[in-house]
């Protein structure tokens, strides 16, 4: 039987997949999101949503339910592990709002609003063919899907990053450990953001709500590290070995969080270069997300820069398909709507482009200023650059990718 073609087909429903997927629901346009996976993937237990991220859950409206889920932050605290004493400390005002959410909750919040059979799960995409104006989407069941627009949003092994010819993301010599520890009564914490620096690592805190605190620990991984990597109860000594005068909430967060709620990932990131040249869009084909811009975790922007993307292709990609065609046109239909697919792709990509590529260098420099350990790396850290770094943390978060339509 002949397949349906898809106006839309998005691979991947991560953050940057739902919010796309939804941004064009709410502007009249239907997609189908391919997910490899049973469920919803909920890999890192939570991340930091930034106020540029906020303006984009405002934009698919779904903010309000998150909200009333969790904390508000105040302000980031950064101390030294190596002396125990306060670097900065910057207080939020009425123009930030930073809130630490649960990665569970943000994606079925984006996905309980799109319409019933968007999301197919237990869908792998192997490959992409091309036939006249329309992409062949062949899944690993024998399945293959016909569609208009191709949208790649399933992270650093993308499949349409690779057609597109972005190379597979280079590891950054470094690994996380993330955890989520749940309290049974309130922890008591404050409303703040602490980071720890010093002896090569980077790790801190931050309050998802009364009961549930996030933290996060970057190193550099060695070849004794494997072990570690492998083993919760080991990461949990490790960390807790290598926090030095760190203050005692980092401790208690460790200690208390239960081994199936801790992970340890490599990291990766696109060079940033690679965007300035690269293939974001071709054709009726384009990347979003971790399949557009990996980036080391140093700003916390990643899922905040998914939702982004999620706007303003979204917003792109509805102008393109809903506009009438050209009375006078002598083209054919397909054709001429192909071609406002492409230009609708290729504004997506301009808008996106120098906005990934600092982004992605932001969190490099960050990342390297952050977790090098020489002693002249280390007193301008402490004594010189830690204010001008909370600035340009908050700088990079005053992002407005605007609403979904701009009527």
């Amino acid at each position: 039987m002949e397949a349906v073609v898809q106006d839309v087909v998005i691979v991947g429903a991560g953050i940057a997949g739902l919010t796309t997927s939804l941004g064009l629901h709410r502007l009249g346009v239907r997609s189908l999101v391919l997910e490899s996976s049973e469920s919803l993937r909920t890999t890192g237990f939570a991340l930091a949503i930034w106020t540029n991220a906020w303006r984009a859950l405002d934009a698919v409206g779904v903010s309000d339910s998150l909200r009333q889920l969790h904390t508000k932050t105040k302000g980031i605290i950064t101390s030294s592990t190596v002396t125990g004493l306060p670097t900065s400390e910057r207080s939020f005002n009425a123009n930030h709002e930073v809130r630490c959410v649960k990665r569970k909750l943000l994606l079925e919040a984006l996905a309980r609003e799109l319409p019933s059979g968007t999301i197919r799960y237990s869908s792998k995409v192997v490959c992409i063919e091309e036939t006249g104006y329309l992409k062949l989407v062949h899944l690993a069941d024998g399945t293959v899907i016909k569609s208009k627009v191709l949208i790649g949003s399933e992270g650093v092994n993308s499949v349409v990053a690779n057609w597109l010819d972005f190379k597979k993301p280079p590891f950054d010599g470094r690994a996380v450990i993330r955890g989520c520890a749940e309290f049974k009564s309130s922890h008591g914490f404050e409303p703040k953001l602490m980071q720890f620096f010093g002896n090569g690592i980077r790790c801190g805190c931050i309050p998802c709500d009364d009961y549930s605190v996030y933290f996060f620990f970057t190193f550099v991984r060695s070849s004794q590290d494997k072990e570690v990597e492998e083993n919760p109860a080991k990461m949990k000594e490790f960390i807790l070995s290598k926090l030095g005068k760190s203050d005692d909430h980092m401790r208690v967060t460790v200690e208390k969080t239960e081994l199936d709620s801790i992970m340890c990932s490599p990291l990766r990131f696109r060079p940033p270069w690679q965007l300035l040249w690269g293939n974001i869009s071709k054709g009726n084909v384009c990347v979003a997300g971790d399949a557009l811009h990996p980036m080391t975790p140093d700003i916390g922007q990643g899922g905040c820069a998914a939702l982004e993307d999620g706007i303003v292709l979204a917003r792109c990609l509805a102008e393109a398909l809903l506009q009438k065609p050209a009375v006078a046109s002598k083209e054919k239909p397909e054709k001429e709507e192909f071609r406002r697919i492409e230009m609708g792709l290729k504004k997506y990509a301009q808008q996106r482009r120098w906005r990934s590529f600092e982004l992605i260098a932001t969190a490099s420099l960050f990342g390297c200023i952050q977790q090098s350990n020489g002693p002249v790396m280390r007193f301008l850290r402490e004594k010189v650059l830690a204010v001008f770094l909370s600035w340009l943390l908050l700088k990079r978060a005053s992002f407005d990718c605007g609403q979904l339509s701009k009527s």
